[in-house]
């Protein structure tokens, strides 16, 4: 079996040899087949052996501008297929907005593969041409790309390859080396089916493939292990959560007809008797259909539904003359408590760059029907909703795809991490499930309890280990009660960030550099 792929694979090489153009076209598939790791089809396995055939490609790629023509056409293939979500948006005003979402997939997809173009430029020069040394260059500058279109421009960390693990005790490792560390092992198990499958049984060969599978088997153990002992110590449960899902469509949300249709629809969910009695509710983003400077009496109508307790709710408000997208918390007797303003906001959803020459040609984000749209907030913060309750980091929407919003330094380690959102943008497919894996993710590497209320969904109670405890389907309306999953111990991760993966990568770095020179002389 082993022979026959070796053959096939040979032979799809040497029909792209002299042909530039077809092998483009290859990589792009190739970036379409590495994109199957994640939701919907959350084939992992197939983004290793896809990448393992593009590192080969690379590999053999007969100059530098060759190798970043190769990159950036398997970048685009992968964020084609993983953003297709990304037309959505448009589609909610589509008489509007319709026209810009075709531009926006291909402008998005190749943009961001730009990132990988300039790891496969960079790593071309590594090794010798066609053998492993390059191919693991590749992958140290793959893993450095991925890391570095997280922060750009703001940063965009939407479909980290190292995501595609979060249903596989191999995603435990998060919580040692974050996401972007699980980018990396990605990239040496797609070289160590290189070395096993296709180049020459040399004894560094076969140790290179021995490690690979060693770290498989290694961290699928050390995974599952992880998740046992979390489950043994069989810790009590911590306060009773209410999550709110209304399923108000994005396109009607607004309309005047259905504001009162949603607004008793979320009060009678919140007030709905299932048998258990809630400690806090948690509504979703921009749950409230009215300024929250001036909801004095709806806001004490929110309160009652939850029969005086904390309900944490998503609102607009003014703060002086600027647009803020907020989390509140609604406490008895409907005064508002502590108020949390989104500090990262999505470009061209909800604000125009360009800041005033923006808002003077009028243009503002889709989310948003102001001019100028959201105004950021001033950072994060923990909310401190009492005893019983604890402490708990709030994130908006897309803030939870950052790892480092998870985690911001200079801040005690919370309790729990709440997000609220409208994923009714996202649409019906990968959109909502991604976003949701997500926040798994940042579960798994800081060791925290993640409670997610999601308008039209997925709305979900996540464990430490992100793992979903209860959920709320797609555009369904209904409520989640269960008690908050206990957090573990600190992780690796949430105490280190990415600095032991820099290091490591620094490390392969210089090592290679000094191999490579070292066969040059």
């Amino acid at each position: 079996m082993m022979l026959r792929a070796k053959t096939e694979l040979s032979d799809i090489l040497e029909l792209v040899d002299g042909r530039p153009w077809l092998a483009r076209l290859v990589m792009l598939w190739l970036g379409g087949l590495m994109a199957l790791g994640l939701a919907p089809f959350k084939l992992p396995l197939v983004t290793v052996l896809a990448l393992a055939m593009a590192l080969r490609m690379h590999a053999r790629a007969p100059s530098r501008r060759q190798g970043a023509w190769l990159g950036w056409m398997l970048g685009t293939g992968y964020f084609l297929l993983a953003l297709q979500w990304i037309v959505e948006p448009f589609m909610v005003d589509a008489a509007r907005d319709g026209w810009m979402a075709p531009f926006a997939i291909v402008l998005m997809a190749g943009g961001l593969a730009l990132f990988w173009s300039a790891a496969f430029w960079a790593s071309w020069a590594m090794g010798p041409g066609d053998g492993p040394r390059r191919a693991l260059a590749a992958v140290i500058a793959l893993t450095v790309a991925e890391m570095l279109r997280s922060v750009v421009f703001t940063g965009f960390p939407w479909a980290l390859i190292g995501s595609v693990w979060v249903d596989h005790p191999i995603g435990q490792l998060a919580s040692l080396w974050g996401t972007h560390g699980l980018t990396f092992f990605t990239g040496c198990l797609s070289v160590g089916v290189l070395t096993l499958s296709v180049w020459r049984a040399s004894r560094r060969a076969l140790f290179g493939s021995g490690l690979a599978v060693l770290a498989w088997c290694g961290g699928t153990l050390w995974g599952e292990g992880m998740i046992s002992h979390y489950d043994a110590l069989a810790l009590p449960p911590g306060p009773m959560i209410r999550v709110v899902q209304p399923n108000e469509t994005q396109s009607l949300k607004w309309k005047p007809e259905m504001i009162p249709v949603f607004w008793q629809r979320k009060l009678a969910l919140t007030a709905s008797s299932t048998g258990a009695v809630p400690d806090i509710v948690v509504w979703p983003e921009v749950s409230l259909p009215y300024l929250l400077d001036l909801g004095a009496e709806p806001n004490a109508k929110v309160s009652e539904a939850a029969g005086g307790k904390p309900v944490i709710v998503g609102a607009q408000r003014f703060a002086g003359d600027d647009l803020r997208n907020s989390l509140a918390v609604i406490e008895p007797g409907g005064a508002v408590g502590p108020v949390y303003d989104k500090f990262h906001l999505v470009p061209f959803g909800e604000y125009f760059p360009g800041g005033r020459l923006a808002e003077a040609l009028g243009l503002k984000g889709l989310a948003t029907s102001l001019l100028g749209g959201f105004t950021p907030g001033p950072g994060s913060q923990l909310i401190d909703l009492g005893p019983g309750l604890g402490k708990v980091l709030p994130l908006i929407c897309y803030e939870a795809i950052f790892p480092r919003h998870a985690d911001p330094r200079g801040l005690p380690r919370p309790d729990w991490i709440v997000q609220i959102t409208n994923d009714a943008w996202f649409g019906q497919m990968s959109g909502p499930q991604q976003h949701l894996d997500q926040a798994r993710m940042r579960a798994i590497e800081q060791g925290l309890p993640v409670v997610r209320a999601a308008n039209t969904g997925i709305s979900a109670i996540i464990d430490p280990k992100g793992r979903v405890i209860a959920s709320l389907a797609l555009n369904t309306s209904g409520v989640i009660d269960r008690p908050l999953p206990q957090a573990t111990r600190p992780t690796v991760y949430s105490v280190a960030g990415n600095g032991p993966l820099i290091l490591l990568l620094i490390a392969e770095a210089v090592w290679l550099l000094r191999s490579t020179i070292l066969s040059r002389r």
